[in-house]
């Protein structure tokens, strides 16, 4: 039998009506300003639908493959990077589409992107989420999720003002793979490493506990209410990534707007940006003084949470759970900061650094991945000092 339900979920209407009318009003007070951020928004509904029907994540992947030697998520993920690398190759190589340049997520290589990704392996695992988990489980009605992402925006933005002092560390500067060597190299070269990956995996005991595709197939069921196989998960991220690369100029991001939230907050406050050389930048400071709805990662994120709201509510799994326990609340606090404050560093988190920078042929992207995995390693070990199972 493929993933077929033997009987229909309940379907909780309240919060589907709430889901669909919050995206109609933004959809249409986008569509009045800016075409463009209204079909980011629909993207990033469609990101929201993805994650949480297929429970795509980064972070319980992780935590399998090292307690359980599950690579079901690991295969997942390198899928979904080998298919949209081959998405974002043609692009990147022309430069352009519809009339508007594009740019891969290319950063710089540094002991402070390394570091801050290593941070960020620590706290996914203490937090319980990665940049995109943590969207997509507070949209979803985990309230203890929706803490990590509170936290996650505040360490952020500490993170913002301490870049200038990180920013000092030896750094190899920006390197890409197809600039390096060409697209006609880069392609086999990422690929053949994933495979490579992969096949190292499966050999040290690497094995399959998630059906990444059902022998069935799926139905319209399926379609609907989920859960969805990893593949389809997979294969929609890597388009919806492709599509973001098309319509926005530049790939599927989040943290940054993490980051702006918080600093439009300290403002409110009376913090004065021009104090930090990070926020004292021309990019920065326009983006501050925009309204949040005219910033392409705001409106992604938003429309993310959305759909993942709208998703929970066909599978009738909105449950918000109030009651949290002291440790895996200061857990919360603790992987929320760390997690914001590595991203920050590493110039983006899981989305930002690792799919859209190996997307983009960026050798940051792999060495976010390099560093992040250690960090994970530490922090599944640390999860009983709060409480949390390393299972």
């Amino acid at each position: 039998m493929s993933i077929a339900e033997t009987e229909l979920p309940i379907v909780q209407r309240p919060t589907l009506v709430v889901a669909g009318l919050a995206a109609a009003a933004m959809f249409t007070a986008l569509l009045t300003s800016s075409g463009k951020s209204a079909l980011l928004f629909v993207v990033g509904i469609g990101l929201g639908i993805a994650l949480y029907h297929s429970a795509f994540g980064f972070t319980g992947a992780y935590r399998r493959a090292i307690v359980a030697r599950d690579v079901s998520g690991v295969a997942a993920q390198a899928v979904m990077l080998a298919a949209a690398i081959l998405l974002f190759a043609p692009i990147l190589a022309q430069g352009s589409a519809f009339g508007h340049g594009v740019s891969g997520a290319v950063a710089p290589v540094s002991l402070s992107m390394a570091f801050g990704a290593f941070l960020f392996g620590i706290g996914m695992q203490l937090g319980g989420g990665c940049a995109s988990g943590t969207l997509f489980t507070a949209g979803g009605g985990n309230f203890r999720m929706l803490i990590v992402l509170i936290f996650f925006c505040a360490g952020a933005f500490w993170g913002s003002l301490d870049l200038h002092w990180w920013s000092t560390l030896p750094s190899a500067g920006r390197i890409s793979l197809a600039e390096t060597f060409g697209w006609e190299i880069a392609i086999p070269l990422q690929v053949g490493a994933l495979l490579a990956i992969y096949a190292g995996l499966r050999m040290i005991g690497g094995r399959h506990d998630r059906v990444l595709w059902p022998a069935g197939g799926i139905n319209w069921h399926t379609i609907l209410y989920g859960p969805w196989p990893l593949l389809l998960g997979a294969a929609l991220l890597a388009l919806l990534n492709w599509l973001t690369l098309l319509v926005a100029g530049h790939a599927w991001s989040i943290t940054w707007a993490f980051s702006l939230w918080a600093a439009k907050t300290a403002m409110l406050f009376g913090w004065d940006p021009l104090t930090s050389p990070f926020w004292s930048g021309g990019f920065q400071q326009a983006a501050l003084a925009r309204s949040i709805f005219a910033d392409n990662t705001s409106v992604m994120n938003i429309g993310i949470i959305i759909g993942a709201l709208a998703a929970a509510s066909l599978a009738g799994k909105v449950r918000p759970e109030f009651k949290i326990g002291a440790p895996s609340l200061l857990a919360a606090v603790v992987g929320g900061l760390v997690m914001g404050y590595g991203a920050r560093l590493a110039y983006g988190c899981n989305i930002g650094a690792f799919f859209s920078g190996v997307a983009s042929a960026s050798l940051h992207g792999w060495v976010w991945i390099l560093a992040a995995v250690p960090g994970n390693f530490v922090g599944v070990w640390l999860r009983p000092l709060f409480g949390l199972s390393r299972s």
